[in-house]
C-alpha cells in the first residue's frame, strides 16, 4: 500500500542501483517499469566527489540514455542552495575535488582560501595535507564551517571501500574540536530538496538506498517512505538491529520490479 502511494523514488547511486563502474544487471528493468507504470524516478547521490553532469554522463554511459544532467541531484547541490539562502557574500573555502569546487563556481559561488568566511569539507579524493592543514586551521581560527556529506565510506567493486566525507570531517574535528553541520542524506535540507524538485508531497516520495544512516534516516520524523536495498555498504542485521528502520528491506531494485509487476500486473 505504501508503494501504490508513492509518485517518485529518489534513487541512490553508488551500491543501489550500480557498484562502482558496475551497472547492476537488474536497474535497467526497474527504470523501465518505473516509467511503464506511471510512476517517476530522479537520482540523488551523496557522493560529493563529482558534479551533476559527471554523474549524468556516468548514466548515460551505462546505457541509460533518457538522462539529462538536471535529472541527477547531488548534495553539493543542497549545500550550494543553503550557502546562497544564509549568506549575502560568500567567500568559500572548498575542502574538496576539482569537480565539486567547479560546481560551486558554476553555481556562482566565490572560492576563496585566503580569506573565507565559510569552509565547506566535502568528500575529497584529492587530498592533501597541506591544504588539509590549512582547512584546519581556517576551522579552529572560528570561521563558519558545514560539511556536504555525512558518508562514513564509498562502497566500491568486490566488497571495499574508501574513506568518505564523513570521515576526513572527524578527523578534521579531532584537529579543531569541531563536527559540521551534513547537508546531504539524512539531512532535512535533503528531503525539502527533493521536495521542492519534484512537486511532490512527503509521502508521494520514496527514498531507495543501501546506506541506513544516510538513504533511510533521511525519512525520519516524515511522510515518505524508505526502501532499503542490500547491494551496497548496510546489512539485513543492521536494517533489523540498528537505529534507523527502514519502511521497507528489499534484497535489491529488482525485488521492487516484482513488486510494481505485481501491484499493476504488469
Amino acid at each position: 500500500e505504501r508503494v501504490r502511494k508513492v509518485k517518485c523514488f529518489a534513487l541512490d547511486m553508488d551500491g543501489t542501483i550500480y557498484l562502482g563502474n558496475e551497472l547492476f544487471p537488474f536497474t535497467p528493468e526497474f527504470l523501465e517499469t518505473v516509467k511503464s507504470v506511471g510512476k517517476d524516478y530522479c537520482f540523488f547521490t551523496n557522493n560529493s566527489s563529482r558534479n551533476p553532469k559527471m554523474y549524468a554522463d556516468k548514466l548515460r554511459n551505462f546505457g541509460i540514455t533518457n538522462v539529462g544532467d538536471e535529472d541527477v541531484c547531488i548534495s553539493n547541490e543542497v549545500a550550494i542552495r543553503y550557502i546562497k539562502a544564509n549568506y549575502e557574500d560568500p567567500r568559500v573555502f572548498v575542502l574538496g575535488t576539482p569537480a565539486l569546487i567547479e560546481n560551486f563556481k558554476a553555481r556562482g559561488i566565490t572560492i576563496d582560501e585566503e580569506n573565507p568566511n565559510l569552509m565547506v569539507l566535502g568528500f575529497d579524493t584529492t587530498l592533501t595535507y597541506d591544504r588539509l592543514s590549512r582547512f584546519c586551521q581556517f576551522v579552529r581560527d572560528g570561521v563558519d564551517y558545514i560539511g556536504v556529506n555525512a558518508d562514513l565510506n564509498c562502497p566500491m567493486e568486490c566488497g571495499k571501500f574508501i574513506p568518505d566525507c564523513g570521515s576526513i570531517a572527524r578527523l578534521v574535528e579531532s584537529s579543531t574540536g569541531r563536527f559540521p553541520e551534513f547537508f546531504g542524506k539524512p539531512s532535512p535540507y535533503t528531503l525539502k530538496f527533493i521536495v521542492d524538485k519534484t512537486g511532490l508531497k512527503e509521502e508521494e516520495i520514496a527514498f531507495v538506498g543501501d546506506r541506513l544512516y544516510t538513504d533511510i534516516a533521511v525519512t525520519e520524523n516524515s511522510d515518505a517512505t524508505s526502501i532499503f536495498v542490500m547491494t551496497g555498504e548496510g546489512t539485513l542485521e543492521e536494517a533489523i538491529n540498528g537505529p534507523h528502520k527502514p519502511d521497507l528491506i528489499m534484497e535489491s531494485l529488482a525485488e521492487i520490479t516484482a513488486l510494481l509487476k505485481e501491484i499493476y500486473n504488469k
